[in-house]
């Protein structure tokens, strides 16, 4: 005998719907899909569960790096920019990071203190969090491979498999991007090796992490990415186009043109710059994100939006970091579908970042009206879930994943404009603070804005993160 069908009932008082809010809509969930969507639905029908506020399909975090959370309070400080080149030298002993490359330092230290029980720990909060925040789906951007000396655990994917399951845990899903890092940077006749905390980000060669990322599997929650952390990291002698060979089956990572001094170095070493160089190397396909973009010139546009890869704009680290602004108007209108992260977590909140894109944009032209609430959102979920490799979930339709998250149209931010504008209020009003309720496969993470997997978040943070300072 077959297993029996598990269906919940859910009226939602507003959904999404992609381009527009619908009263009165109720989603049939059989499993971990959604089954039926009838709207026209006045009142909740007897046995249904209710989600009274706005419904959305579940926002995906494109871009994380778990452990930068132990940062949050500790970073956010500094002023003024310290001279240097491409990869300046160590600030450790500020009492702030003044750079990103200052800052960096600081991120390190956290690295340096990781073990997989430690990451298994933090990560199960952080993720919990981003439950709490309406996050359904993680890309986790992971480069902590080994152990501080750079000597595999005894299973070598050992932290990687920390944060799967951290994953499961919270009740979220992941895509696993795991990284080749495998120099610490530029200098002016090639590349350098890897150094103090770096050494346990890397491989050695190539096809030492390709055999370790063939190892690693997904599971019902989890998917298995790559990525390469940055053309700093890896280069052209490592293959580029090899690389893409062995990882077309799956979704690609890159951190791009972050830094004006990555370009800088990139140019003075390969006379070009570090999109032209990717895709002189066969990298850019549909299924490659380039997270951040920051510095691009008109051709880098091109090159990207031909080969149709999404760009992960991740703004309140850009601007926590003294990044920039990167060119979300210009990438759209070059074919670049786009996602969203919180990076460094400075804040986890989708609903900023798909507001900061906008706002930051109007501060760099004084011009509104860059991108629609529907362009954004589409972003924070269909666009986002798609650069993961989950084109099945970030729609509230039949068939879709039963993954969405339900925000107050009644707190002190989002009370007053009528349901119509619901999508407008939860783009350019509503925070995570927002956030009621968040399912998952089918199943509430989040209920009344109470995690009901990690009873206590706000203490497992504060644990967790407690033990690495300690």
């Amino acid at each position: 005998m077959g297993r029996s069908r598990v269906q919940v009932t859910y009226w939602l008082e507003n959904a999404w719907l992609g381009t527009h809010a619908e009263q009165g809509t109720l989603l049939t969930v059989v499993d971990d899909r959604i089954a039926e969507v009838r709207t026209g639905v006045e009142r909740p029908p007897a046995g249904a569960e209710v989600l009274r506020g706005l419904t959305l399909p579940g926002l995906a975090n494109a871009h994380s790096h778990a452990f930068h959370r132990a940062l949050r309070g500790t970073a956010q400080i500094g002023a003024g920019a310290r001279p240097g080149g491409a990869e300046p030298g160590g600030s450790r002993g500020l009492s702030a990071p003044t750079s990103f490359w200052s800052w960096r330092d600081v991120m390190y230290d956290v690295a340096a203190a990781l073990d997989p029980d430690s990451y298994f720990a933090l990560a199960r909060a952080v993720y919990a969090e981003m439950a709490l925040a309406g996050i359904t789906c993680v890309g986790e951007f992971h480069y902590l491979h080994h152990q501080p000396d750079g000597t595999p655990y005894a299973d070598p994917n050992a932290m990687g498999e920390a944060l799967i399951a951290a994953a499961a845990e919270a009740g979220i899903r992941i895509t696993l991007l795991d990284t080749a890092y495998l120099h610490g940077g530029f200098t002016r006749t090639g590349y350098r090796p890897l150094e103090g905390v770096q050494l346990r980000f890397g491989d050695g060669t190539a096809d030492r992490w390709y055999d370790r990322w063939s190892r690693l599997k997904g599971e019902g929650h989890a998917k298995v990415g790559a990525a390469v952390h940055s053309v700093r990291a890896f280069s052209d002698r490592d293959g580029y186009r090899v690389f893409a060979e062995r990882t077309a089956d799956v979704p690609v990572h890159i951190h791009l043109s972050e830094q004006t001094a990555e370009n800088d170095a990139c140019m003075m070493l390969h006379s070009r710059t570090p999109t032209r160089l990717l895709a002189d190397n066969g990298f850019w396909r549909a299924t490659t994100t380039a997270v951040h973009a920051t510095h691009l010139t008109a051709g880098d546009i091109a090159l990207l939006g031909a080969a149709r890869s999404t760009v992960c704009m991740c703004p309140t680290t850009e601007r926590d970091l003294a990044d920039g602004i990167g060119p979300a108007p210009q990438l759209r209108r070059a074919g670049c579908p786009m996602s969203l992260g919180s990076d460094s977590h400075a804040v986890i909140d989708l609903f900023e970042e798909a507001r900061a894109v906008e706002m930051d944009e109007r501060l760099r032209a004084r011009t509104r009206g860059h991108w629609t609430a529907a362009q954004l959102l589409r972003a924070a979920t269909d666009d986002g879930h798609a650069s993961l490799g989950w084109p099945d979930a970030g729609r509230l339709e039949p068939g879709a994943l039963a993954d969405f998250t339900t925000i107050a149209l009644d707190s002190v931010r989002t009370a007053g404009p009528p349901p119509r504008l619901a999508g407008e209020t939860a783009v350019f009003a509503a925070t995570a603070a927002d956030v009621v309720h968040t399912v998952v496969a089918g199943r509430q993470i989040v209920r009344d804005g109470r995690h009901q997997l990690v009873q206590d978040v706000p203490g497992a943070l504060a644990t967790a993160i407690g033990a690495l300072r300690h």
